[in-house]
């Protein structure tokens, strides 16, 4: 790395340099590179403020086309988790009276996560639902995010008994996740639970959850009861949160976001958090890590993502099955063709490829939007080996792109594959692999299945 925010390389490099551990050519990469972006500031020539980036201010970022691009970002982030019966979209015109509930509910400081800079005109939960209801209410319900009180229970209790719809926002904000801070539950903070289950007593309707945050949440009992119809993940989204938010939930906008990361239940607390292993042991009641290995239940999936539309795909161009023979390179007996043998299977090591470029190749797919609104759909391509192998994940992310789709049309898309690299795996002897013989190509309710042979 070039730069070290503290002084972890005012203390070590010195030393790491006699060790023979870094040499003197990396430093001088690394200053070079520095004092490049200096000398391109104007810092050592003349008035900085006369060159390129001189004059960038507030004004530059408050500006129209950084706003609008500030709210996309909300809007593509957005992953709609639950929606029973279709309940959202809402339309405007069927809701007389709507309520806002929850400690973040008509607060913008906790839109931005760690690290944000200042917003320029941030729009609460509140401010954006207000632009499509007149008549709406809101209560903090918690005093904080903490929720270590049920002082102002009564008072949410209330404003939600007399609204028509309830939206409440809870989660997470940097009081309970921050660099240097880590929490110890994946359940909501405090008596946050305790907020929700109060207010689905009261409500008319069953009620809308909008979660902050960055991290994972076990809110299984939100996702099993059916007095809170849907629930929406905007993780920490930014000054124009309130707003993407608000259109998302009167169908100005068609969700099409995606989890980053898997959602565990609360007994995932329980895994030792220095245990680096990704594959699952089940001999010691570990169950692994990330989706590619965990066997556990999970709350929401990686890549889980509702729409307001339905999708169905379809394979266009994929091959049936790849010939390594203009590029396979017989190194002879190692490690790796040895374990093969004793396993029954059939592999070769990425490293006995001569040319993984020349095997690349893409995957046309139709995308189908089944529904009656527009809207950005992301596809997401996964692999898995036909064949069993020891230690393989159970299945792998190829790759994803986002499309716009519109209602009831088709839309093509592509995906690049390179088998060295999407369709390989790393044995338990820490040799990366390509099975030979079957894998299959996965989208969400169509598979392919492909043959790689010698």
């Amino acid at each position: 790395m070039d730069i070290n925010c503290g002084t972890y390389l005012l203390r070590y490099t010195a030393s790491a340099v006699k060790q023979g551990k870094v040499q003197e050519e990396d430093i001088d990469r690394a200053l070079f590179n520095l004092f490049s972006v200096q000398l391109r500031l104007g810092l050592f020539d003349g008035d900085p403020t006369k060159k390129q980036f001189g004059k960038l201010g507030p004004q530059d970022i408050c500006t129209k086309e950084h706003r609008e691009l500030a709210l996309e970002a909300a809007r593509q982030g957005i992953v709609l988790l639950k929606n029973d019966n279709r309940f959202l979209p809402l339309k405007e015109e069927s809701v007389s009276s709507l309520a806002i509930i929850g400690p973040a509910a008509n607060d913008t400081s906790k839109l931005g996560g760690g690290y944000s800079g200042i917003p320029c005109n941030p729009k609460s939960m509140f401010d954006g639902h207000h632009a499509y209801i007149k008549k709406i209410s809101y209560s903090t319900g918690c005093l904080d995010i903490a929720c270590n009180s049920d002082v102002g229970f009564k008072e949410a209790v209330r404003t939600a008994r007399k609204a028509d719809i309830v939206v409440v926002v809870a989660g997470l904000d940097l009081t309970q996740e921050t660099e240097d801070h880590d929490r110890t539950s994946l359940l909501l903070p405090g008596r946050q639970m305790d907020l929700i289950s109060s207010i689905t007593r009261v409500c008319k309707k069953p009620l809308v959850l909008i979660l902050m945050g960055g991290g994972p949440l076990d809110v299984s009992f939100a996702k099993e009861d059916p007095r809170i119809a849907s629930i929406l993940w905007v993780g920490y989204p930014g000054e124009m949160g309130g707003k993407a938010a608000a259109e998302v939930i009167f169908g100005k906008i068609n969700p099409g976001g995606r989890l980053p990361v898997t959602w565990y239940p609360e007994s995932f607390t329980k895994v030792p958090m220095g245990d680096m292993n990704m594959r699952a042991n089940l001999s010691r009641g570990y169950p692994g890590r990330t989706y590619r290995f965990y066997t556990g239940k999970v709350v929401y999936g990686f890549g889980h993502g509702l729409s307001y539309s339905d999708y169905s795909y379809k394979f266009l161009s994929v091959p049936d099955k790849i010939s390594l023979a203009r590029s396979f390179v017989d190194v002879g007996t190692n490690k790796s063709s040895a374990y093969a043998r004793k396993d029954g299977l059939d592999y070769v090591s990425v490293n006995q490829v001569e040319s993984c470029n020349a095997l690349r190749f893409y995957i046309q797919i139709s995308v189908l939007n089944k529904g009656d609104m527009d809207g950005s759909h992301v596809v997401m391509l996964f692999s898995r080996a036909g064949a069993r192998i020891r230690g393989a994940p159970q299945k792998q992310l190829i790759g994803f792109k986002r499309i716009h789709t519109e209602s009831y049309k088709a839309t093509e898309v592509s995906i690049l594959v390179n088998p060295c690299k999407h369709l390989s795996t790393v044995n338990d002897l820490g040799v990366r692999i390509l099975s030979l013989g079957p894998h299959v190509f996965m989208l969400e309710g169509v598979d392919h299945i492909i043959f790689i042979e010698r």
